[in-house]
């Protein structure tokens, strides 16, 4: 079973991002996530929807 919950490292990769800018999105809260542990973890739905969000307020150029 495919979890939805996914790691720093995984969400950096897909934003194609170093996972220290994903830490720093994350502590500030821009990027949808919680932490486990004292770890940060996040939802892929949460992050392709976040993604979507950002494509229609920025209008898609980015």
């Amino acid at each position: 079973m495919e979890s939805d919950i996914i790691t720093i490292g995984e969400v950096a990769t897909y934003l194609k991002l170093k996972e220290k800018t994903v830490y720093k999105l994350a502590a500030e809260g821009t990027i949808p996530a919680f932490k486990v542990g004292g770890s940060w973890r996040f939802s892929k739905t949460d992050i392709i929807n976040w993604v979507e969000q950002q494509k229609q307020k920025h209008g898609g150029d980015e």
